[in-house]
């Protein structure tokens, strides 16, 4: 009987053989998904032309007027995000905020920064540049963020209250 690793190791291979890129651009599409919860991956690689996104329904890649390799991307992607939500242990295996919090409701990444919330917990977890806080989130439930692009990256997140502001919040913990 084939573990999940094995399993996983397998699905890295055939999609690289399958797309024509190498097992080491497939990895970097699976490893940002799982920081992106499953759902959203931004990376960078060689093979798809340098800085890459993909959201179901958005793909971005390196050489943006690649559309044979923007398919690609939205072919792998697609594949393995199925995969991590089909298989909800390995989507969280070697996750980043602590284990405790379990899985989250959202989660994503942009530019060294990244954020998962947990409305079950009322707690949101931000690292920013390997500097992890958490914040309380009281009876907000997140289910949004936007990020400014400006060089203070700020992050603002949507409830059912409206905008949030992460200075709203009251951090708990920060390490």
């Amino acid at each position: 009987m084939m573990t999940n690793t094995q399993k996983e190791a397998e699905l890295i291979a055939r999609l690289a053989r399958q797309h024509g890129v190498t097992d080491g651009a497939v990895m970097a599409v699976l490893e940002a998904l799982r920081r992106g919860g499953g759902t959203m991956a931004q990376f960078s690689h060689v093979d798809f032309g340098g800085m890459s996104q993909w959201s179901s329904g958005m793909t971005m890649v390196g050489d943006m007027f690649n559309d044979s390799l923007k398919a690609k991307l939205n072919a792998i992607a697609a594949e393995l995000s199925s995969h991590l939500l089909d298989h909800p242990a390995m989507a969280h295996a070697g996750s980043w905020w602590p284990e405790e919090f379990g899985s989250p409701s959202a989660a994503g990444s942009q530019n060294n920064m990244r954020y998962a919330a947990f409305p079950e917990r009322s707690r949101l977890v931000i690292d920013d540049h390997g500097k992890m806080e958490i914040y309380d989130t009281g009876d907000h439930r997140i289910s949004g963020v936007s990020q400014s692009q400006s060089t203070d990256s700020t992050l603002t997140f949507v409830s059912q209250h409206g905008v949030v502001r992460v200075s709203d919040l009251k951090r708990v913990s920060a390490t």
